[in-house]
């Protein structure tokens, strides 16, 4: 590299190899070396001509460094080899995929003169994200050391030089990046963050965060801005100060950002009908177009929820503050007034931009206590507000029936803390007619804000979520027949088919199965600026609008309200409006990578809290067949854990692809998904959330032993467990 700097006249691959004395068969490796060297971004590429880094050619290859406060993104060098690198300002035009800090780009760049930034950037496509990342434990060695990844997908080891290991210590939680170009043997590595004891209190979700890259610290201009917020005056707004507006969130609820009421509808062409008010927290006051606070949240796109903490789409001053709807204190709200009829259909609504003041906040559990008669000092005076609340959600079941959305029932697990972090207990919450009348408002009240936008002819984001594919169908069929269930075939399917499988399977062992499949046939929601409409509700039309909080997408359709009605000047602006497509994409992308973290935040805190009970068994049920083995949920926690076919007895299983079973090669038994079974727990490691099992019975029977002879299978002669524990070597057939 620096002989092509000090000879850019004489830079070719033949100039290169005179000058190195390189013959024969080393012009091979010598090809091969100039393509890595381009491929990393080292040395371009012109014809047959080689350039240094010290000037940047008309196409380059640049890493993205991140956006700054004004939302301009940012690009540098792949490599540089100089002393400062130049300032590359990346150039976005519609169309262009969306970029984040790390991501390698061709693009082509023009030199600027009389600016804070060397040149410009345009795209002419993605070559790959950043540098791989890995979050792991470093072992120390004799020269530097290496990275065990956390991730139990992940078995490769991380190669770590002494001079890139910052200072970590043996059995230290790290974060690293690739360091230099992959090849044969194990990556390198250099440390970019120790992250501390991976065992100790509250490490768990932190790996989760680093590893599935959640922005957990604001920038100070942000926690700045959000604390200079202030509280809202009546002004413009509907005074709703006068109605009972109160919340009904967790027990444990970090923020509350909706708040319901209802009232027997007066006028008499609507006898029997309910007035309900739905008023969310107004979010779009405080975190407008363009601010660093809406840069953030859209970076973020989204709160991510752990047991042991949150991360905030917002500043704690606005998310636990002014924007969520305290008991006894005026709150800014975006309000909904909807008429409904006797039966529960909508006959109208309107939106209002507001001032409210809640009386209560109160958890679903004691809302539930109130409504079998069961009052408290913060329930007492709201004795007729809420007894009105569940009147009109009666009304509402009667539509929600009719319309038949899909009805899963899966319970939900919760694990309990103690103040030091460790896990106390896995127990699963219970479900209350006030968790379902909260639920059914908040879909009404999004289902009137798409109304009102597609009326109002307003762009903005819908929440999409398409029918299954009819793969998903076939695999989910095989269950159902599997358990003598039946779901229509050959007829257009509909959420009231499914939930006659559903109801079949409610009386039975195979309930949690049969939810389960049908859970895992459906396609991911997301969202979009165009109508595909809302499978799982059964809804034409819907879009998120109840918890702009937690979610950029309920700003969007906040933002979209305002500029609709007149209501300020906060309101979507013709850019947002134009990147909606984008951002869309980005806030679905946020969404799945929040998921994920959570999920594997929970295994993780289940894998510790199974820890201590190595040895034991535990009754489960297939849940998932694979060539590898097979997993099983733990009936007492909802664990999953997977049996590797070196744990199923003593015989060669055969799996069949078409109907995803395992099929043993001389008992011809078969597992199939939703088999009851009785497990021993192997080993259960916290750090990576990973449960091993063995499998004692099998749908009462215990596993088959086998002959321990060998077995022919296509061509190959299968070595079997114990035979390898006596030593005996055989040779393939």
């Amino acid at each position: 590299m620096k002989w092509v700097q000090e000879h850019p006249d004489k830079a070719s691959k033949r100039d290169i190899g005179k000058a190195f004395g390189i013959k024969g068969s080393a012009r091979i490796d010598l090809k091969r070396m100039l393509k890595e060297l381009q491929s990393d971004g080292l040395i371009a590429g012109s014809r047959k001509q080689f350039r240094g880094t010290g000037e940047l050619p008309p196409v380059s290859v640049l890493r993205i460094s991140g956006a700054d406060d004004m939302g301009d993104l940012w690009a540098e060098p792949a490599e540089w080899e100089g002393d400062e690198r130049p300032k590359i300002l990346f150039m976005a035009k519609a169309g262009d995929v969306a970029l984040r800090a790390g991501d390698r780009i061709l693009a082509r760049l023009t030199p600027v003169v009389d600016q804070d930034h060397a040149y410009e950037a345009r795209l002419i496509r993605r070559i790959g994200a950043g540098p791989d990342k890995v979050i792991g434990i470093y072992r120390h060695g004799s020269e530097g050391g290496r990275i065990v990844p956390v991730d139990k997908k992940n078995s490769k080891e991380w190669r770590v030089a002494s001079a890139d290991s910052k200072g970590a210590s043996d059995g230290e939680l790290v974060e690293a990046e690739q360091a230099g170009p992959k090849r044969m043997g194990l990556p390198s590595a250099r440390i970019i963050e120790v992250l501390g004891d991976p065992m100790a209190p509250r490490s768990i979700s932190l790996i989760a965060i680093h590893q599935h890259e959640i922005p957990d610290h604001f920038p100070d201009e942000v926690v700045l801005a959000a604390e200079a917020a202030e509280p809202v005056a009546l002004g413009a707004r509907m005074d709703l100060r006068h109605l009972p507006l109160f919340t009904i969130d967790p027990s444990d609820a970090r923020d509350h950002d909706d708040a319901i009421c209802a009232a027997p509808d007066e006028d008499p062409k609507n006898e029997g009908g309910h007035i309900v008010w739905v008023a969310i927290a107004d979010v779009a006051h405080y975190v407008r177009p363009g601010s660093v606070l809406d840069k953030e949240a859209r970076k973020r796109g989204n709160s991510s929820y752990f047991p042991d903490r949150v991360v905030p789409m917002l500043p704690d001053a606005l998310s636990g503050d002014l924007c969520s709807l305290h008991a006894g204190v005026e709150r800014a709200c975006m309000a909904v007034r909807i008429v409904l009829n006797a039966s529960g259909e909508k006959l109208s609504h309107e939106f209002h931009r507001g001032l409210m003041r809640s009386p209560a906040s109160l958890s679903y559990e004691q809302a539930q206590a109130a409504h079998e008669g069961r009052y408290d000092g913060d329930t007492e005076p709201l004795k007729g507000p809420i007894a009105d609340l569940f009147a009109a959600y009666a009304s509402a079941t009667k539509a929600r029936n009719r319309r038949q959305p899909l009805n899963l029932d899966l319970p939900e697990r919760k694990i309990v803390l103690s103040d030091e972090g460790q896990v106390l207990s896995v127990d699963y919450r219970t479900r209350f007619d006030a968790h379902k009348l909260v639920e059914e408002f908040m879909v009404t009240a999004n289902v009137c804000a798409a109304e009102t936008l597609e009326q109002k002819e307003r762009a903005f984001l819908y929440r999409v979520h398409e029918e299954p594919s009819p793969e998903k169908l076939d695999a989910l069929r095989e269950v159902a027949d599997a358990a003598g269930l039946q779901l229509a075939k050959g007829q257009v399917l509909r959420t009231a088919h499914l939930n006659k499988l559903l109801a079949a399977a409610s009386e039975s062992e195979d309930a949690e199965l049969i939810n389960m499949q049908v859970l895992r046939s459906m396609t991911q929601a997301y969202y979009a600026p165009q109508n595909f409409g809302h499978f799982g509700l059964n809804l034409r039309r819907y879009g998120h609008f109840t918890s702009p909080i937690r979610r950029y997408a309920d700003l969007i359709v906040h933002r979209a309200l305002v500029s609709a009605h007149g209501f300020g000047d906060d309101g979507l602006t013709r850019e947002d409006e134009a990147d909606l497509k984008e951002t869309g994409e980005w806030i679905s992308s946020t969404e799945r990578r929040s998921m994920l973290a959570e999920r594997d935040t929970t295994d993780r805190y289940l894998a510790a809290f199974l820890a201590d009970r190595v040895g034991a068994d535990f009754v489960g049920r297939v849940s998932g067949i694979a060539k590898f083995g097979l997993f099983v949920k733990l009936e007492e926690t909802g664990a999953d854990g997977i049996i590797p076919l070196s744990h199923l007895g003593r015989e060669y299983w055969r799996y069949i692809e078409r109907d995803g079973t395992l099929k043993g090669e001389e008992s011809g038994r078969v597992i199939a998904v939703g088999m009851p079974c009785l497990v021993r727990l192997v080993d259960a490691t916290a750090v990576t959330g990973g449960l091993t099992l063995e499998m004692i019975e099998l749908d009462g029977k215990s596993m088959p032993k086998g002959s321990g002879r060998q077995v022919r299978h296509k061509g190959r002669r299968i070595v079997r467990a114990k035979d390898r524990k006596k030593g005996k070597r055989r040779r393939k057939g």
